[in-house]
């Protein structure tokens, strides 16, 4: 009856390890057709047929505006959200709950923290410097210094002037300022603006000229 039972252990054991060792080859064989597959997917569905290899040949390929596109995989398509529930992102859109945050409009204001003492009134604040809400920053239309080239020695020049000859373009600011950062070749100017950065008034002035502030609201020079 020993032998007996020694003998069946014996065969259920060669039988486990000829299973474990077909399972690990298959796995084997599957893990290994599964990186020869490999490719990547193109999210833009139009292009993954596409021939592109004409493009792809940069240093022969003339770019245009007609011809010029995102690079594959660059520009994902947006979220639908309210969709159903299968989408990821439907019923609440990913607002909650209810609550203030999950309510149409802005809940609170900017720099608003609850209640608690913000961030605004809680620093030091510095002489003439004012900050906190309804304080914003002067934005300026910048016009640097290779702009004033074109002009003629020792003429006049603002933005009117600038934007006649076509030297700058149009700006939505009112308001001007002359930046450095570019060399400046014309001599003798009066360059009128708003505001001129340190590094561009020497400049001005090195080449023998000189600089008139215009007053924000009527557009007059301020007497030196």
């Amino acid at each position: 009856m020993a032998k007996l039972s020694i003998a069946v252990l014996a065969l259920i054991t060669q039988s486990v390890v000829g299973l474990t060792g077909s399972f690990s080859g298959n796995q084997l064989q599957c893990t290994t057709s599964n990186q020869s597959n490999l490719n990547m997917k193109l999210y833009d569905w139009k292009r993954r047929e596409a021939d592109e290899s004409a493009i792809n040949d940069v240093e022969n390929f003339e770019f245009t505006l007609d011809n010029i596109k995102p690079a594959p995989g660059s520009r994902k398509r947006f979220t639908r959200k309210g969709r159903g529930i299968s989408a990821g992102q439907g019923a609440t859109c990913g607002f909650g709950m209810r609550g203030q945050k999950a309510r149409s409009g802005r809940p609170t204001r900017p720099g608003f923290e609850g209640g608690q003492q913000p961030l605004y009134r809680r620093l030091p604040k510095f002489v003439g410097r004012p900050t906190g809400p309804g304080h914003e920053k002067t934005i300026y239309n910048t016009i640097k210094l290779s702009e004033l080239n074109g002009a003629a020695e020792g003429s006049t020049v603002n933005f009117d002037s600038l934007f006649e000859t076509k030297a700058t373009t149009k700006s939505k600011y009112s308001i001007h300022k002359i930046v450095g950062g570019t060399e400046l070749t014309a001599k003798g100017l009066t360059v009128q603006a708003h505001a001129f950065t340190k590094s561009a008034r020497e400049a001005i002035e090195a080449s023998g000229g000189k600089c008139e502030l215009l007053k924000a609201t009527t557009g007059e020079v301020i007497a030196a």
